[in-house]
């Protein structure tokens, strides 16, 4: 699936089963709230904190894909085509940063 197919599939979800698009402002909390909840799986499966009682059953693809889910219906209703975009902004990153991480010594320390 491309990002332009997720947009639509996305779409098509709020369409059929969402009524409508929450706001943009409510969207940017939403997304930070999901943010939050990777945060947490990755704080408790990668890092040293232990899982709580109801913590048993988190599921990092689940919430990532929550933040995903998010984040296209912050492109949808703001007209960006998610596609375009990354290729754009993988543009950017390869002329601004193109010799940046290759010259990082602080990269090649674990090696």
């Amino acid at each position: 699936m491309t990002i332009y197919e997720a947009q639509v599939l996305v779409d098509k979800w709020i369409q059929e089963k969402g009524v409508r698009y929450f706001s943009e402002l409510t969207n940017m909390a939403l997304l930070t709230e999901e943010v939050g909840e990777v945060a947490r799986v990755m704080a408790r499966k990668y890092g040293e904190q232990s899982n709580k009682e109801n913590e048993k059953d988190l599921n990092l693809a689940d919430e990532l894909a929550d933040v995903l889910f998010v984040l296209i219906c912050i492109a949808n209703q703001t007209g960006v085509d998610m596609d375009e975009a990354l290729v754009n902004n993988l543009q950017k990153k390869s002329t601004r940063d193109g010799e940046r991480h290759l010259n990082n010594p602080k990269l090649r320390s674990n090696q």
